[in-house]
């Protein structure tokens, strides 16, 4: 197989190649770029592989006036800055001695070492400078063309290496996999035997996974298998997946949005376990709290915000079972768009505090009712 790509063909590309290649060392690309390329998706990050060690890349970079950053250099990674962008040089590697997210690793001159230490044979795929696709387990290349996921030997022994590895096999296989094929029955039951050792993850990483996994297309297959073999629980005690893949249906036009879909899938201490920011937490909660309300769409609107109202709605269509309800969805527009006439100022000095807040909420109250029709003159002269 032979890629076809215009990052592929760009300069800054090529100019890293021909550097280490020209150095007397093998210069690969590998990894995410060649997987997506392969599959004419796009492509976000450039890695290569060489068996120059670390030391040699730094030299061969200074005496081609490139810069170079050790981003990694313990692990053998350098990056490489050329007409700005960023290029992830690592040496060939095999691990010595893994212990979960850390490893002591040995630097190695054999591609089908380097190859043998990764996750999934899929991201196992090298590429030359000239597009060639080179599959040193030969199994890659067959698994990608079947949107087959599945880890690099014994899954088990491949999720002790690095128990994030979990959270990676339900991401890819909602991105990459086949969902008529199902999930790798192997590699489900080694994650559902080490589910509990997501507790040993960061929250950080266990967060940014779960945002991945949540933007793919359709999620929904993968997030019930996660469910199923008890590692969703894992990550969000008590969070369900019976309502996410209505939801998906009915999000249609709508783009993939994580935290939408984080409010579907409900559990405890959600913000907490996936460090959400403070705007991801704000968003979370105001779709939690419109899903609590029973009021008429466009006060749900206006007392939400359209995104927050709208989720909510879907939502609470998807947990029912119904149809989108396209109707009360412009009723939300609606309702975000009005503003409440009256402020504070308007009732003073004749009222001040609890007083004033009271007569603010039976204005507010009434303006509502009214299908906010009714006019700040109106409303201060106590018409209807």
């Amino acid at each position: 197989m032979k890629l076809s790509a215009d990052w592929l063909r760009a300069d800054h590309v090529q100019r890293v190649l021909a550097l280490l290649e020209a150095g007397g060392h093998q210069a690969l690309l590998v990894g995410g770029c060649v997987r997506n390329a392969a599959l004419l998706q796009p492509v976000s990050d450039i890695d290569i592989a060489t068996d120059a060690r670390p030391e040699r890349v730094l030299a061969l970079a200074k005496a081609a006036s490139v810069k170079a950053v050790p981003t990694g250099i313990d692990h053998g990674t350098v990056t490489l800055v050329v007409d700005h962008q960023p290029h992830e040089v690592t040496t060939f590697r095999r691990d010595v001695e893994t212990f979960g997210r850390r490893a002591t690793v040995a630097f190695s001159t054999d591609l089908a070492e380097d190859a043998a230490r990764r996750d999934f044979t899929m991201n196992a795929l090298y590429a030359r400078a000239d597009g060639t696709v080179l599959d040193p387990l030969g199994e890659g290349l067959a698994d990608l063309h079947a949107r087959h996921l599945r880890f690099v030997g014994a899954p088990g022994a491949r999720i002790t290496e690095d128990y994030l590895r979990i959270l990676r096999f339900f991401r890819f296989t909602a991105w990459y996999g086949d969902p008529s094929l199902g999930m790798d029955a192997e590699g489900l039951a080694a994650c559902a035997t080490h589910s509990a050792q997501i507790e040993t993850l960061s929250r950080e990483r266990i967060g940014h996974e779960m945002r991945k996994l949540l933007a793919a297309p359709d999620p929904a297959p993968a997030v019930a298998a996660m469910a199923a073999s008890g590692v969703l629980a894992q990550v969000i005690p008590g969070a369900e997946a019976t309502a996410l893949a209505p939801l998906v249906h009915l999000e249609a036009g709508l783009a993939p949005e994580p935290i939408r879909r984080l409010a579907c899938l409900g559990g405890t201490e959600v913000a907490e376990r996936l460090r959400l920011s403070k705007p991801e937490t704000k968003r979370l909660t105001a779709i939690r709290a419109a899903l609590g309300e029973t009021m008429e769409a466009a006060e749900l609107g206006y007392r939400y915000g359209a995104e927050g109202a709208r989720d909510a709605l879907l939502i609470r269509a998807a947990m029912l079972g119904a149809e989108r309800p396209s109707l009360d969805l412009n009723r939300v527009t609606f309702g975000a768009a009005q503003r409440f006439p009256i402020t504070a100022a308007d009732l003073m000095p004749g009222l001040e505090g609890p007083a004033l807040g009271m007569r603010l909420k039976e204005l507010e109250a009434r303006w509502i009712a009214s299908g906010f029709t009714l006019t700040r003159d109106a409303l201060l002269r106590g018409g209807a």
